[in-house]
């Protein structure tokens, strides 16, 4: 504001309303109460600095009291002790009272004192031999009060003079007795003779201990002697004094009475002493004693009374490299192989043992497996924390982990446990509760160690060296019979879940490996009725969890407490591992149908499948095309056919309305057909492909053909080509026993550019597939697992090679000594003659066959020759095959609904179907005479003949997958001439297969001749007029 030149204030005016009265008020009581906080301040001030000063004299006077008293010791017994005999350490003398008073562990003058007392007690000891006598004098009971409160306050005193000089004593830490002269081992020896189990005061003395974080301070007190490098831990620190005190404080615990079990569990000997790393490789004797049934059981006991809460209970990790959690899975994996293995190791132990190793195991990083894993076990499953953090195990220390979990072990824990169930298998009740008790117990611990430890050898293990899978299947079997699921119910999930997800990978591990014989002939190691069984069970669980109960995502339940939370993680992980597993079973399953068939196929489709779910599975992100994608074997196979099929038909639509622009124009020479199309096609980019081509023959002259390709000569240039180019002759694909189709492992020594030629007949057979053209060229069912990128097992090798398959068997099962065969881990290949030599593992030619390896020499003959010698040409085909068809279409199909794709099929040469559904020609229509002869002979046909005749028609022998009203273009009967004259009713009918149409003379009789061998070309029915 601008000086106006009026000196006078004028009054403000509230235009709010407010009086200043008011204004005033609040003001004054706004000053009142900062006044008033401000004098609280100073009060609590003037109160702090009192207490300081309070404190800074008090501490002062005690120095001041701590040197007289010093001074006064010294001068009384000597400044190195020459004047203490055994009487100084009785209830009467102020020895010890002098010095714990004036003690400082950090003054290394009084550490000295200390270092020589200790020496001077254990001498007393040891000439006197009663240590009770030394402090108590000849009655205890009358002393007992101060006697306890001078040993809790000496042993203490050792323990921290320890821990304070542990760095300048770091290389004395692991000596043995005999090194007296050193200083810390009388400290550490002292601690021995004082917390003896032996002596009256040994509970109050280490519940004092436990209390006051003794174990804490031995704990640091030993990672210092052996530093922080992993190769340390491996230096035997065998008769140690450190390790005596440790074996007196553990063989205290659990005696009667005690009540060190009442310690707060972050002070114990598991939370502070199991967490060394490599704890047993340091203390050896240690080892054995903990290993005693009796204490084993109670620390297991211990440890699994805190379930999930115990890992909060550990001290800080050392390093990332060896976090807390990891290195007692360590020690504690080490220590129950040993308690297992003792013949009376109980039911209650062994329980306690899967629950500590489960918790422990759960808790460790994602990182700790050194190889990938299988889909269905991934890392991500296991957070049911907020936070995951990814940690890097020290090398030994996983190896430590991956090493105790060994075949020994497992077995052990299976067999322990599952005693509790195998006697009552046959039981029309469902299952009690410690039955209940051990598969909850098993399962829980191998559930997370899939999902943490390198899975092949476990599987191996559980698959055929315990009883596993059958042991879960009765009990799965009884449990669904009597409806007594809900009686398994924990964590809120539903029972079933934790039996069959360690179940499903289990079993389908043990069929990768199983043969024919054993599975359809002996039915091992579940009976086909079983099996019938279980395909239903899992069919219900997979479809509940996917559509019925579907969950999505964890978000939903960020509102609830953490433990809620970390419930419906832990369920929702566990589902969706259990999900997969059962999708991947039942998918194997499926296939072991498809060899043999020993149950309907139906019985594989889920019960809801309707027109809503597949409208819905064609929109990508929804719960039907998620399960279109998981488990397609739910759905009908019609059903996914149409899905197929309308996915091909949205991406031909969106290329083929550029199709005037891209149209890519072939000129192709009948003599030189496959060499021509390689050579065009192959010039062709991706969009290109999937765009309209068209073709024009040139005849030997080198004149072109007539007529306008729309679409027919396309098709028949398809069915030619293919056929010359997947014929055996041409040396790019062999024949099995039953003539099908597989990639020659020997196409190079043929054809020099074999891999381009097969890039070339994977995009050519995709083509085909794209436009929707049935080729009838069959292939092998393990060639076209190659096309689903899916491994080939021994079970696969009888369609391949037959005989080399039952010479396989004869090994498998020979009770004979196998070194005696002379065979060693090679394999010859013969290919037009020229034999090659291959070795199966390095080194092969020098590594003889035996009865110990010779599984795994079956299932690497089988590899080399399913797998390894066609891996080549099968991927060059496979890269040409994905230019134009997903790999998530093909995903939806088994190899024989894959070859159904490929080539129709046998079973839907429906004659009515075909009626209905054809057009007509020239002067016939459907109520043409000839047209109702011709249909009343076709359908009196042999489904032989009806093969020849559409083989005749349309190029291929088999009729569309949904019926004929799904033939491009519709079958046409067209007549061959517009009047009955003799000439044309002396002709033959003729085809036109790249347009299915049937030209007809119009005869007024028909008389058929089955004529044999006839060429697609010729009319293998010849029709006759008389």
């Amino acid at each position: 504001m601008f000086f106006s030149g009026d000196p006078s204030t004028r009054k403000r005016v509230d235009l709010g309303g407010r009086s200043s009265k008011e204004r005033d008020r609040k003001n004054l009581l706004e000053q009142t109460r900062v006044e008033r906080n401000r004098r609280l301040w100073l009060r609590q001030q003037n109160s702090a600095v009192l207490k300081i000063q309070k404190c800074f004299r008090g501490r002062k006077a005690v120095k001041t009291e701590q040197s007289k008293l010093r001074e006064q010791f010294y001068e009384a017994y000597g400044k190195y002790c020459q004047n203490v005999d055994r009487n100084s350490f009785g209830p009467d003398s102020d020895f010890l009272c002098q010095f714990l008073y004036f003690f400082k562990a950090d003054d290394i003058d009084d550490f000295l004192v200390l270092v020589q007392i200790c020496r001077l007690l254990w001498w007393f000891v040891q000439n006197n031999g009663d240590v009770v006598n030394i402090f108590a004098g000849v009655d205890y009971s009358s002393t007992y009060a101060l006697v306890n409160y001078r040993v809790k306050q000496f042993v203490q005193a050792c323990i921290h003079a320890l821990h304070q000089n542990r760095n300048q004593l770091k290389g004395q830490l692991l000596l043995t007795p005999e090194e007296l002269n050193v200083s810390a081992v009388p400290l550490l020896e002292v601690l021995v003779l004082l917390i003896d189990s032996k002596l009256p005061w040994s509970c109050k003395i280490v519940e004092y201990l436990f209390r006051n974080n003794a174990l804490g301070l031995l704990r640091e007190i030993i990672l210092t002697g052996k530093g922080n490098d992993a190769e340390n831990y491996f230096s035997i620190g065998k008769g140690s004094s450190l390790e005596r005190v440790l074996m007196a404080v553990v063989r205290h615990v659990g005696q009667e009475p005690c009540i060190c079990s009442h310690i707060n569990p972050r002070y114990t000997f598991a939370s502070q002493i199991i967490t060394i790393p490599f704890l047993w490789h340091l203390f050896p004797n240690l080892q054995q004693m903990f290993a005693a049934e009796d204490l084993s059981q109670f620390y297991m006991h211990q440890m699994a009374k805190f379930g999930q809460n115990m890992i909060n209970f550990l001290p800080k990790d050392i390093s990332n490299e060896f976090p807390s959690r990891a290195c007692m899975l360590g020690n504690v994996l080490e220590i129950a192989g040993i308690a297992l293995s003792h013949p009376l190791c109980s039911f209650d132990m062994a329980i306690d043992l899967a629950a500590v190793t489960t918790v422990l195991l759960e808790a460790l990083p994602s990182a700790i497996t050194s190889n990938g894993r299988e889909s269905s076990m991934s890392a991500d499953d296991d957070m049911t924390g907020d936070e995951v953090k990814e940690i890097a195990l020290d090398r030994k220390l996983e190896q430590q982990i991956n090493n105790a979990v060994n075949p020994r072990f497992l077995l052990q824990l299976t067999n322990i446990l599952f005693k509790e169930i195998s006697s009552v298998n046959d039981s029309d009740y469902g299952p009690n509760d410690r039955e209940v008790t051990a598969v909850d117990a098993v399962c829980g611990f191998l559930h997370v160690t899939f999902g943490k430890l390198p899975l092949e050898r476990i599987m191996t293990v559980l698959a055929y060296r315990t009883e596993l899978v059958i042991t879960l299947w009765n009990f799965t079997k009884k449990c669904h019979e009597n409806q007594k699921w809900s009686s398994l119910t924990s964590n809120d999930a539903p029972g079933w879940l934790l039996p069959l997800a360690v179940f499903c990978p289990v079993y389908k591990h043990m069929l990768m490996i199983v043969d024919n014989e054993e599975f359809y002939e002996q039915e091992k190691p579940l009976s086909l009725k079983d099996i019938r069984t279980l395909i239903i069970i899992l069919r219900q669980v997979l479809w509940q969890l996917l559509w019925v109960n579907h969950t999505t995502s964890s978000n939903s339940v960020k509102s609830v407490p953490n433990s809620s939370v970390r419930k419906g993680r832990f369920v929702q992980a566990i589902q969706q591992r259990v999900s997969i597993a059962v999708s991947e079973l039942l998918s194997q399953l499926q296939d072991w149908n498809n060899r043999r068939q020993f149950t309907s196929p139906s019985n594989f489709h889920a019960d809801g499948v309707n027109d809503l779910f597949i409208s819905q599975a064609l929109i990508e992100n929804t719960r039907a095309n998620e399960i279109l994608k998981q488990a397609p074997f739910l759905i009908p196979f019609t059903s996914r056919v149409k899905i197929y099929s309308s996915q091909l038909a949205a991406v031909r639509q969106r290329h083929g309305s550029q199709a005037v622009f891209s149209r890519n124009r072939f000129r192709i020479k009948r003599d030189r057909i496959l060499e021509d199309a390689y050579n065009q096609m192959s010039q062709l980019t991706e969009n290109s492909l999937r765009g309209l081509i068209r073709v024009t023959f040139v005849n030997e002259f080198g004149v072109e053909e007539a007529g306008i390709d729309g679409g027919g000569i396309f098709k028949d240039f398809m069915e030619n080509i293919t056929r010359a180019a997947f014929d055996v002759q041409y040396g790019l694909f062999k024949e099995t026993a039953d003539h099908l189709l597989y990639p020659n492992p020997g196409s190079g020594m043929i054809h020099e550019q074999h891999f381009q030629f097969f890039h070339f007949l994977g995009t050519l057979l995709a083509k085909a597939m794209f436009e929707g053209i049935l080729v009838d060229i069959p292939f092998a069912t393990f060639f076209l697992s190659k096309l689903k990128q899916k491994y080939n097992y021994l079970n696969d090798l009888p369609s391949l090679d037959p005989e080399l398959y039952r010479h396989l068997i004869f090994l498998k099962h020979y009770k004979g000594d196998i070194s005696e065969l002379e065979l060693y881990f090679v394999i010859v290949n013969n290919e037009y003659g020229e034999q090659t030599e291959e070795e199966l593992l390095p080194g092969g030619r020098n590594l003889r066959v035996t009865n110990e390896n010779v599984i795994t020499f079956i299932h690497l003959v089988a590899n080399h020759r399913l797998n390894f010698q066609i891996r080549q040409q099968s991927s060059h085909f496979l890269r040409g095959f994905e230019q134009l068809i997903q790999k998530d279409w093909i995903d939806m199909f088994n190899e024989q609904e894959l070859q159904l794709l490929i080539s129709g099929s046998v079973d839907s040469l429906d004659i009515d179907d075909l009626r209905l559904h054809t057009n007509y020609a020239g002067d016939y229509r459907s109520d043409h005479y000839v047209i109702e002869m011709f249909w009343e002979v076709l359908k009196g046909f042999s489904l032989e003949n009806r093969k020849k005749f559409l083989k005749f028609v349309t190029g291929c022998s088999r009729g569309p997958l949904l019926g004929f009203r799904n033939l491009e273009p519709l079958f046409c009967i067209q007549s061959a001439s517009s009047n009955a004259a003799e000439e044309s009713l002396d002709r033959l009918p003729t085809s036109a297969t790249c347009m299915n149409l049937l030209k007809l003379p119009p005869y007024t009789r028909f008389i058929v001749e089955v004529v044999s061998g006839a060429s697609s070309k010729s009319f293998p029915l010849t029709i006759m007029l008389q």
